[in-house]
């Protein structure tokens, strides 16, 4: 028996964005990253956006499941569809940015 207590996995989630949302605005203090990611995203207040938009907008959307009575519903459906999120995050246009704020991957600790 296995037993998997999906509240447990939020943190794993969101502490890893929470530090790179904190970091972005540190990226600019440095000329050949301030210039990166004011060329690439418009800077790091709309890079910030843009992450944000997108995790809320795809990371509770009930994907990540082979179907929609696996994805389940209430909490089991959204970490569902978190996890699956968090999984795409290499392909990503903003990927790069979290790799300069030290983003390792999610499985991070408050």
């Amino acid at each position: 028996f296995f037993f998997l207590d999906k509240y447990t996995q939020v943190d794993r989630i969101l502490a890893p964005m929470v530090r790179v949302i904190q970091r972005l605005p540190e990226l600019e203090e440095d000329a050949g990253q301030r210039k990166f990611i004011r060329e690439a995203y418009g800077g790091h207040e709309k890079l910030k956006k843009v992450i944000l938009a997108d995790f809320f907008r795809k990371a509770f959307d009930g994907s990540g499941a082979d179907n929609f009575y696996d994805a389940g519903s209430c909490v089991d459906g959204r970490l569902t569809s978190a996890w699956n999120w968090c999984s795409k995050i290499h392909k990503k246009a903003f990927y790069s940015a979290f790799l300069l704020a030290g983003f390792s991957g999610f499985d991070g600790k408050f």
